[in-house]
């Protein structure tokens, strides 16, 4: 597979960072509704939860736009994201431990009206910004009876079970991409056989000699070690494939 230059800000498709955004958006809005001076009086704790938020659909962005040149920057980045939800998703269970309000737990109807609640895929024309923003505020309709309740043990326990949500999204994501990085290799790699391909074509082009052993064209290379070190010598171009070579002369 070739070397390919993709579109850079396609993370605006992802469920991900999508989901990411509604999170960050309904952080915010707790925030600023239930984290009050009473107890949080150095407004530490409100910078660090919607720092997080950011952090995470931040990194999903940033990473994602690495995708077609650095697969293990890509990967890095998703894994920041994941530990930003991982932050955030610890904030929100203290909150609730603070209150002494009880945790949904796995089959509470809300908990599980929540967990199903599937995203729409999105359908953006020309002006993908405008139309993503539109596409945003929906979803996040979708957990407007949690996230906009007045109750913050509701709000807190909907966001809890959305900080697990999107690091499940992104482990997903993660894995996705390692079978990708696996079938077609990483952007080095594939720089690496464009330039292959190219001197192979130029080989052919100036009259390179055959293999003696597949036919393919052959390549100059130097003997790199041994006491013939620096002498020229032709080299088989699917190199370690096959060894097969030739004197120059």
């Amino acid at each position: 597979m070739g070397v390919n230059i993709q579109f850079s800000q396609s993370y605006y498709w992802l469920n991900s960072w999508i989901m990411a955004n509604v999170m960050q958006l309904a952080t915010q809005d707790f925030c600023d509704r239930f984290i009050d001076y009473r107890i949080d009086p150095g407004r530490r704790l409100y910078d660090q939860m919607v720092m997080a938020a950011r952090s995470g659909g931040a990194n999903i962005a940033e990473g994602s736009s690495r995708h077609s040149t650095s697969i293990e920057t890509e990967l890095r980045l998703l894994d920041v994201a994941r530990g930003s939800f991982n932050e955030l998703q610890g904030d929100i269970y203290n909150f609730l431990l603070r209150c002494k309000a009880d945790v949904w737990s796995i089959g509470t109807p809300d908990r599980e009206a929540i967990w199903q609640m599937r995203l729409d895929s999105p359908q953006y024309g020309n002006d993908y910004l405008h139309d993503a923003a539109i596409h945003i505020n929906a979803q996040k309709r979708k957990f407007a009876p949690w996230l906009e309740n007045d109750n913050p043990v509701i709000v807190a326990n909907a966001l809890l079970v959305l900080c697990i949500r999107e690091q499940k999204i992104l482990t997903s994501q993660m894995k996705s991409q390692l079978e990708s990085f696996k079938e077609t290799g990483g952007f080095s790699e594939n720089m690496t056989a464009e330039r292959m391909e190219a001197r192979k074509n130029q080989a052919t082009a100036a009259g390179a000699p055959a293999c003696p052993l597949c036919g393919k064209p052959m390549l100059k290379r130097l003997q790199k070690r041994g006491q013939m070190q620096g002498r020229e010598f032709w080299g088989c171009s699917d190199y370690p494939q096959c060894k097969g070579s030739r004197n120059t002369d």
